[in-house]
């Protein structure tokens, strides 16, 4: 058990935290620009064009401080199971570790979603 949850805690450093640091990527502050198309009738106008431009980089930016609240948590939750391990044998399996490890994967698991753009 208590190499399982090492390897948890292992995997979503190397899933979640690493990918977050300015040294692992080049942009981390930047995400893929949301398309605007014209409408259908004409061309988009340029008051237009600055409103979704505003709005678009309004919801990157909303994401972006979601993201660092999600991995905030993460990074929590991660020693919060760490110390659930640490306090228990190779006797005991506390119910606590699993719902901990439960909840970081679920939290993980839309951390990458976000990060992917959806």
């Amino acid at each position: 058990m208590r190499s399982t949850s090492f390897a948890i805690c292992f995997l979503l450093i190397v899933l979640v935290v690493l990918p977050s640091q300015p040294s692992f990527c080049q942009n981390t502050n930047q995400f893929p620009p949301v398309p605007s198309f014209p409408n259908q009738t004409g061309p988009v106008n340029p008051d237009q064009e600055k409103r979704e431009h505003e709005l678009a980089k309004k919801a990157n930016q909303e994401r972006q401080a979601q993201l660092k609240r999600d991995t905030d948590k993460l990074l929590k939750l991660a020693t919060e199971l760490k110390q659930y391990v640490d306090k228990s044998n190779e006797n005991t399996l506390s119910l606590d570790v699993i719902q901990k490890a439960t909840e970081i994967e679920k939290l993980a698991h839309s951390v990458r979603e976000k990060m992917k753009g959806n």
